[in-house]
């Protein structure tokens, strides 16, 4: 308490309200079970759309386990549960052996996919982040440079020992340098000569060039040096410069793009002895020991160069006809496809560099561990650099990534976009098979019991169900998968119901298998006895969302969780999740009629049944509970409800003064909360006294539970049982 040791006036703050209890979420459902991507280890994080459990879990298309090719259940139910109603979702994906795989979710019977550089240093190798045959992806860069940045400049005065451009035409012959020499049929008036020269000293000193007469006709062994005084009227001297791009200045080793008209022909000035049919080149830039521009084309690179070959940059700048562009590749965009070439895009990574250090090279934006919580769940690849200096390191590293002889022309991959190709897709033509890409990559062998179950692991992050026990607000658990393993399925029914009562405020829903008949589902039921534990049957036939065929059959579970949030939601979890429509039900794998459902009811086996006019819908709301108390889903969600909601806002009634005040206040706050209940409709009875009692005070507590630091209070609640059978009484009334 406060101390007074001064006069003067004192203002203090202070309560008389009791502590509010603010009532939990119910809607919240967690599936586990196998998907084609994403994480094994660590806690989940919440999904609110099928788009993006889509992002982090792959799409609805098969799995294959082993050599069987099996339907993708828990993506569908995922699925079925948004379009329910259902608001948030979490996923614990699992694979065979799950709990050995490590940290890099390597380790599983599921795989992980990857692709190594051709060259025998394995500098660069792409990696899928996580296991499954889904990993097999296919990679699209897309260099983000567009700007031409060649650039052709006049000049009267050529510096000392400068490469340049020279355009001349020689009208007659006196005018003709004396270095000068033909073949001897040339004698045809005027004479273009263009060539590549070097300033030495005022003298023109030919590097390679091309003379024609009028007739077009090309011959060559034009003179070797001509004079600047010498040159004709209206010659010219272009010089060839290299702007600086918005991404930065040019350094020796980076790349370009450099494209050519259909026709172009530079062999004359440029030294290459053939020069085929490629309209693109693949260059990086460099100087000669005078500081002139060169291209280095590399033959390994460049179709029709049969050795390396240094480039002047001024004898691309001199054919204006044939050199259309020069565009740096030096920062690029990666897009990840699923499905090969015209694949749908899952992940794009922009603003990637070549270099090999700074803040966006290919190491730092794919981490193995990336740093970012979205990047984790997402991310589908890394990548793994090793022997690599420089950014020419790396642009070769991606070339080789490809089969160059596999695809039509050396360079044709490297055009915009260039594709990285997967495994067994074909080649950008069509006809060629291409190998060497993205391999491995498996779904694994099928999940049993001890995969769902899980394990906890604080080092290397828990698995399966067991990922779930550090999320609270989870109330609804599914396993959709595990009903078409027929082996195992029992034994992961098993699983879920120990993890919902070691966790109190958890309900399972239960599939029944497949084309079970109504014996075979009642001889299932019967070996479970569990109030939190709800079954359903049959299946379900719905939409193919993949494409693959017109309708599927699914189980259950993912509708059913959708219903029980959307009704929560809608109006309450004290109503029952029955008579309910089923969203995206096309019918019911097989119709139950009402002499059926009289043997199976019983049972607290909940149908599924289609109505004429009134649609596809729920049709029971039992737990697999003998108890009589606990038999219905909404009376034992209902308690689980409050139970939570009670406990979860009275921890501050902990360490209190165990006396009259704290009951009284404890008292209190319950009753405030219960007679909102009530008023709100989801208690039984005409007034409060009726609905509901709180006690907490002597007669609650011995002298020994004082002792022992312990407050015990007593709660008795009237809950609304559903209307299951409704009864009209008909008689025949007399006149009289």
């Amino acid at each position: 308490m406060p101390e007074y040791l001064a006069p003067g006036v004192f203002v203090e703050e202070t309560s008389y309200r009791s502590k509010s209890i603010q009532g939990v979420g119910t809607s919240v459902a967690g599936i586990v079970g196998p998907t084609r991507q994403g994480p094994l280890r660590g806690t989940p994080e919440v999904l609110t759309s099928y788009g993006e459990f889509s992002r982090v879990y792959g799409d609805a298309n098969p799995l294959t386990f082993g050599s069987a090719t099996v339907l993708n259940y828990t993506a569908l139910a995922a699925k079925a549960f948004f379009d329910n109603g259902g608001k948030q979702l979490y996923v614990a994906r699992v694979a065979k052996d799950v709990n050995l795989a490590a940290r890099n979710n390597v380790g599983s019977t599921a795989t992980v996919a990857s692709r190594t550089e051709a060259d025998t240093d394995s500098k660069l190798t792409f990696t899928s982040r996580f296991p499954g045959a889904m990993g097999r992806y296919t990679l699209e860069l897309r260099w983000r440079e567009s700007e031409n940045i060649l650039s052709l400049e006049s000049t009267t005065e050529p510096k000392e020992n400068e490469l340049l451009f020279l355009s001349a035409i020689y009208t007659t012959e006196t005018e003709l340098p004396d270095a000068a020499s033909f073949d001897a049929n040339v004698n045809e008036m005027p004479i273009t000569i263009k060539a590549v020269v070097q300033n030495v000293a005022g003298v023109l000193t030919i590097q390679n060039s091309t003379v024609l007469d009028n007739n077009d006709a090309s011959f060559s062994d034009f003179g070797p040096a001509v004079n600047l005084a010498e040159l004709p009227s209206g010659a010219t001297l272009s010089r060839a410069t290299i702007k600086t791009p918005g991404s930065g200045v040019i350094t020796d080793g980076t790349h370009a793009h450099i494209s050519l008209s259909a026709t172009s022909d530079i062999s004359a000035y440029s030294g290459i002895t053939h020069w085929g049919d490629s309209t693109t080149l693949s260059g990086t830039f460099d100087r000669d020991e005078n500081g002139n521009a060169l291209i280095k084309l590399e033959s390994a690179l460049n179709e029709g160069v049969s050795s390396d070959v240094n480039l002047p940059i001024v004898a691309l700048a001199g054919v204006s006809e044939a050199v259309t562009s020069i565009i740096v590749q030096r920062n690029f965009d990666l897009d990840v496809r699923v499905g090969g070439i015209n694949g749908e895009i899952i992940y794009s990574i922009g603003d990637i560099s070549t270099s090999p250090t700074g803040d966006n090279t290919l190491a730092k934006r794919l981490l193995a561990e990336p740093s970012g919580s979205d990047a984790k769940r997402t991310q589908p690849i890394s990548v793994t650099i090793a022997n690599i200096s420089n950014d020419d390191d790396v642009f070769n590293a991606l070339y080789s990534l490809f089969d160059p002889d596999a695809i039509e022309g050396k360079y044709s991959p490297i055009n915009e976009p260039r594709y990285i190709v997967q495994m067994n897709e074909k080649a950008l033509d069509g006809t060629t098979d291409v190998s060497g890409a993205f391999s491995g990559g498996i779904d694994g062998d099928t999940p049993v019991a001890a995969d769902y179950r899980g394990e906890v692991d604080e080092v290397k992050g828990n698995t399966g169900l067991a990922s779930f026990e550090q999320i609270e607000d989870i109330s609804i658990i599914i396993t959709p998968a595990a009903a078409a393993h027929t082996t195992t399925h029992q034994a992961v029914v098993a699983e879920v119901q120990a993890h919902c009562r070691k966790m109190r405020y958890r309900i399972g829903v239960v599939d029944s298998q497949q084309d079970m008949a109504i014996a075979d589902v009642r001889a299932f039921a019967s070996n479970f006895d569990d109030s939190r534990l709800a079954l359903y049957y049959p299946w379900v036939v719905m939409s193919d969302p993949t494409g693959a065929s017109n309708e599927i059959t699914v189980p259950p579970g993912g509708f059913i969780a959708g219903v029980y949030a959307n009704t929560d939601v809608i109006r309450g979890v004290h109503k029952s999740p029955a008579n309910e429509i089923v969203v995206g039900a096309l019918r019911f794998a097989q119709e139950i009629n009402q002499f059926q459902q009289e043997l199976l009811n019983p049972n607290g086996i909940n149908c599924l049944r289609s109505f004429s006019g009134r649609g596809h819908r729920v049709w029971g709301g039992r737990t697999l509970a003998s108890d009589p108390e606990w038999k219905y889903v909404n009376v034992r969600r209902f308690f689980l409800y409050l139970e939570r909601s009670i406990e979860k806002s009275t921890q501050w009634v902990v360490f209190e003064p165990n006396g009259d005040l704290l009951w009284r206040n404890v008292r209190n706050t319950i009753e405030n909360f219960l007679y909102n209940e009530w008023f709100n409709g989801r208690l039984l009875g005409s007034k409060a006294s009726e609905a509901y009692f709180v006690r907490c005070d002597r007669s609650t507590m011995t002298q020994a539970d004082l002792d022992e630091g312990r407050l015990v209070c007593e709660i008795g609640v009237a809950a609304l049982k559903p209307a299951e059978f409704v009864i009209f009484r008909i008689g025949q009334k007399t006149a009289d």
